[in-house]
């Protein structure tokens, strides 16, 4: 924003939800992303979702090493389960 612009409350209240909910915003986005994955042909969407995947999995604290791991491997089951673990 330029210098000297604020905020409105009701701008704050919306800012402060998606804070608050970001956790469960990201572990909808990343079951998402397994659904889509799993039903996925396309050799170029599934990169695009292995990437969104990570950065998911990353966003909720998951281990990096084994992120990483799983995003080199393409495991799609290994996945499934690191994401039930994380709800």
């Amino acid at each position: 924003m330029a210098k000297g612009q604020f905020h409105t409350a009701h701008q704050k209240g919306i800012i402060q939800r998606y804070y608050e909910n970001k956790g469960d915003i990201n572990t909808q986005k990343l079951s998402e992303i397994v659904s889509d994955l799993y039903l996925e042909e396309s050799a170029a969407k599934q990169k695009r979702l292995w990437a969104s995947a990570e950065t998911a999995l990353i966003n909720l604290g998951a281990n990096k090493a084994q992120v990483e791991q799983i995003v080199a491997e393409r495991n799609l089951a290994a996945l499934a389960k690191m994401a039930e673990k994380l709800f």
